[in-house]
């Protein structure tokens, strides 16, 4: 039986070296300062220092300017909440990740069939973007995402989420409420309530392009009543207390009556 013997030991390992997850942000970067030496055959193995995993990318003050191509858009990111409406201050790990922002720049759009078709969005207009979607960078000090158009779930001019105007093929759903009892009359506790997939429509967007660059309406609008896939969409609560999904049309199975 042959021995195994280890002849030689790691030296270092630099953050450079780790793939990058796109849409995955950390809330803060992870300092491994340091792994305790381990032996074989009595020969110290060296210490691992100063890991550093980070998630975002971090353009150098050199560059003064950011401009997305194609059809993408570069998105300042709304600065998370710290507090509660209760006014308690929120530690970094409990504060929502924030899925909005504002516009910064746009590229030149995308060519379909024939057709130019540009950024259907604009500077300085603030949009809900998917949850994981999106490259973020660090530009001019301040947290940014670079998305596709497609990554943009719709516009938003107020501070509230049943406003939002959907994009592309996005469905806004106002969610209906988990029912109370059991058919049996028995009452749920908030635990043990399904989730809901059923809910009414509030707006819609004005559809997908199809292979000439042209749009497609929606088979869904405002104020159906629709069955759609439970784990879809992006779940959001209004100032109402109500809940909210913004799905892809794709994702609503059926129209209920």
């Amino acid at each position: 039986m042959a021995a195994a013997q280890l002849t030689s030991a790691a030296s270092s390992i630099s953050s450079k070296g780790f793939v990058s997850f796109e849409g995955l942000k950390a809330a803060k970067s992870v300092n491994v300062s340091s792994f305790s030496p381990l032996k074989q055959n009595a020969i110290p193995l060296r210490s691992f220092r100063g890991l550093m995993v980070k998630a975002s990318t971090t353009v150098a003050p050199k560059y003064t300017t950011l401009k997305p191509l194609g059809d993408r858009l570069l998105v300042k990111i709304k600065i998370a909440e710290e507090k509660t409406s209760g006014g308690i201050l929120l530690p970094t790990t409990a504060q929502p990740k924030s899925q909005g922002g504002e516009v910064v720049a746009v590229g030149e759009g995308r060519t379909i069939g024939k057709n130019k078709v540009d950024v259907s969005v604009e500077t300085g207009i603030h949009v809900v973007y998917s949850k994981y979607a999106g490259t973020e960078v660090e530009f001019n000090g301040l947290k940014h995402l670079i998305l596709k158009e497609d990554d943009i779930v719709g516009t938003l001019v107020t501070d509230d989420i049943k406003d939002l105007k959907p994009l592309n093929d996005r469905v806004l759903v106002q969610v209906a409420e988990a029912e109370e009892k059991t058919a049996g009359g028995l009452y749920l506790t908030d635990a043990s309530k399904d989730k809901p997939s059923i809910g009414t429509v509030i707006a819609v967007g004005p559809g997908p392009l199809d292979e000439e660059g042209k749009r497609k309406p929606l088979s869904v609008a405002p104020g159906n009543t629709v069955l759609y896939s439970k784990y879809a969409g992006n779940d959001f609560k209004g100032n109402d207390g109500k809940e909210y999904i913004a799905l892809r049309a794709t994702d609503v199975m059926a129209v209920l009556a």
